[in-house]
């Protein structure tokens, strides 16, 4: 008997990242160049930021639909390839509104990571381990983005030479916490559910399905209780500062992103 996780055949060559995330990764650098040079102040520190964030942040979503189709293929939903989900290209999304347009909106609104709805596997094929590898990939590498980041400013940033990169690459780092953590929530719909579904009962799985359409809904809901919000946001500086990277940081780079504030 194989290996769920064994190399399919037909995969081989499906991994490759398509031209339009490529592009996307270009942008990124390209801003992240143009805030390297700048005054913190200037035209050319905000476009620079606001480039960088933006198209960091779609990066960042292509590669956390990209990790559950990578797990789901590896276990052998062969269509995940045919939909190309394994290109990174945010087009072939199943949602590219819930995935793209809407997070970004909220990063222009609130400066928040919300997290996308994209891509469809054929979780409920699988083992209750396998479904909850799948559900637990996209919040891990947010998680992972933001570590990364916050190690590479925590060692290399300076307030002082080059501020207005590294307060950019600040607040790319904060969106990647408010990422992982409002996709760890058990809301239905979201991915924390996705880890704890295969626990529940037949009878709560099927009564809870009809509230998948309206996770989002509830997710903003509960963003916009100022109870709920403050006490959520305590939570993501909390583990922001653990990097020992100042919160000011990533909050002088989403005045920069947000610069018509």
């Amino acid at each position: 008997m194989s290996h769920p996780f064994a190399k399919q055949r037909s995969g081989r060559g499906a991994v490759r990242p398509s031209p339009i995330f490529l592009l996307v990764v270009a942008i990124a650098i390209g801003g992240g160049v143009l805030a390297w040079g700048a005054d913190l102040d200037s035209t050319r520190a905000k476009v620079g930021v606001f480039t960088l964030v933006v198209a960091g942040w779609i990066v960042s979503l292509c590669l956390h639909e990209f990790a559950h189709a990578f797990i789901a293929w590896r276990a052998g939903d062969h269509e995940v390839e045919l939909r190309g989900y394994l290109t990174l290209n945010p087009l072939k999304y199943s949602h590219p509104l819930l995935s793209i347009v809407l997070p970004i909106v909220f990063i222009a609104l609130g400066g928040i990571g919300l997290p996308g709805g994209a891509v469809y596997v054929h979780s409920h094929n699988f083992s209750a381990r396998v479904q909850r590898l799948i559900s637990g990939a996209g919040p891990a590498v947010n998680a992972l983005c933001a570590v990364l980041l916050l190690v590479i400013v925590r060692v290399f940033g300076s307030g002082s030479s080059h501020a207005a990169f590294w307060f950019g690459l600040s607040f790319l780092a904060f969106l990647q916490v408010t990422a992982a953590l409002l996709n760890i929530l058990p809301i239905p719909g979201l991915d924390g559910y996705g880890v704890l579904e295969p626990s529940l009962s037949y009878q709560t799985r099927r009564s809870l399905d009809q509230f998948k359409p309206f996770g989002m809904l509830v997710l903003f809901a509960l963003l916009f209780t100022p109870a709920i919000n403050e006490v959520f946001f305590d939570a993501v500086y909390a583990l922001f500062e653990l990097s020992g990277v100042p919160r000011e940081w990533s909050s002088f780079g989403n005045y920069l992103t947000r610069f018509w504030l």
